[in-house]
């Protein structure tokens, strides 16, 4: 029989001591809610970083093969890539597809009003999977014409409200270079990426009809967008695209094309690490003093173990088992309102954001798994482990002071 673990149930469940009640429960309290903070901390901050990353990667690909020089502008220098290069990056593993476009800068000039766009071009093989969900009205471009496709536009919900358009109404373009040129575009789709940078700049049209307005080869595009299998390799993936392109080529990831974006989701797994530690630290410091406080209330019955013979560590295991049962309630109540907390959110997104600071209108939450289950587990440990230090006080404990204090 493991008598240390006899007395610790003993002791738990049928103990009638008010003040000690009331400082096992804060405890619990404490660590009930510093566990549902870390829960959530952890999920709201992986919910950002997928949903901002899912976004840029969604308009940009995770990697961008263009011209190796020193061209800066919206306006991409033209290239033709060997047929052979093209098909042995597509035969990449990592590689999900490759995609051409181009881009160039233009003037929108419509309701007395004048907007500066860079025109995106994209052709029939282009993935509109993630587009098809941002759209708010409308729908994407119809390349089955190929007269029609080069007249059809999509515009972002900033810039249809600024300029007072919606799907259906048409406007002209203009064009700087020389000789300067116009084209009147026919609203197809608006769509919302939420990132200010994008929606604020881009215009998505055909590729084909910047390649005529720059008269450039039908074989000659401004880059090529990638899109990686796994994005936890995007680096790996880079170099080895990197290292197999012509020596006229270059190519970009999607962090080096955002890096202001990634370098503030970066900042945020500080943030995490920091709110970790302090709700580690609340709850270790509310189980020590809980522990504190059993061990002195239980003086009396420590004296009278010591004098029948138990040795102190079987005594602190009585404390330890106790304190193991405490964090274990602290825990249970902990996921199932951190849990909680984030299911209701993700499923009814019920608190919201502003779109402008935060690229989205909504709090994101990703619930993993194993996080939950490493939080929990390192919880347990650590407090645990720290606990055996203040339970070093049973040993300072003598038998007969201990029997007469009262």
């Amino acid at each position: 029989m493991n008598l240390p673990f006899f007395i610790a149930k003993r002791i738990t469940l049928n103990s009638k001591r008010t003040f000690s009640k009331l400082i096992v429960r804060i405890a619990i309290l404490g660590i009930m809610l510093g566990l549902a903070v870390m829960i959530l901390a952890v999920a709201i901050v992986k919910g950002f970083k997928s949903e901002i990353r899912e976004k840029v990667r969604g308009f940009s690909g995770d990697i961008q093969i263009v011209k190796y020089d020193l061209n800066a502008s919206f306006e991409n220098s033209p290239f033709s890539i060997r047929p052979s290069t093209l098909k042995s990056i597509k035969n990449y593993s990592e590689i999900a597809y490759a995609q051409p476009f181009a881009t160039k800068p233009g003037i929108i000039n419509t309701n007395n009003e004048v907007e500066g766009v860079v025109l995106k071009g994209v052709d029939k093989s282009y993935n509109w999977t993630y587009f098809k969900n941002i759209l708010v009205a409308g729908k994407i471009i119809d390349f089955s014409d190929t007269i029609q496709s080069q007249r059809q536009i999509l515009i972002s919900k900033y810039i249809a409200g600024r300029l007072k358009l919606k799907v259906g109404d048409d406007f002209l373009m203009y064009f700087v270079q020389e000789p300067l040129r116009k084209r009147k575009f026919i609203i197809s789709g608006i769509f919302d990426l939420g990132v200010e940078e994008v929606d604020k700049t881009y215009v998505i049209g055909d590729l084909s009809l910047i390649q005529r307005l720059n008269n450039w080869l039908p074989n000659e595009v401004g880059g090529f967008e990638l899109r990686v299998k796994d994005f936890n390799q995007l680096d790996t993936t880079a170099n080895k695209v990197y290292e197999n392109l012509d020596l006229n080529l270059k190519s970009l990831t999607v962090k080096e094309y955002y890096p202001t974006i990634f370098e503030w989701l970066s900042l945020l797994d500080v943030n995490t690490q920091v709110i970790l530690a302090l709700m580690l630290a609340v709850a270790v410091i509310n189980m020590i003093s809980a522990l504190l406080i059993m061990i002195l209330e239980r003086t009396n019955m420590i004296g009278i173990l010591k004098a029948l013979g138990s040795d102190n560590w079987s005594i602190r295991k009585i404390f330890l088992y106790n304190a193991a049962y405490l964090i274990g309630l602290g825990l249970l109540f902990g996921n199932i309102l951190g849990i909680g907390l984030g299911l209701f959110q993700s499923y009814t997104h019920f608190f919201s954001l502003d779109q402008a600071s935060y690229y989205m209108t909504f709090v994101p939450v990703e619930l993993e798994l194993t996080d939950i289950i490493l939080l929990n587990a390192g919880t347990l440990s650590i407090c645990i482990f720290v606990l055996l230090i203040p339970s070093l006080l049973v040993t300072r404990i003598l038998p007969v002071k201990a029997i007469s204090f009262k």
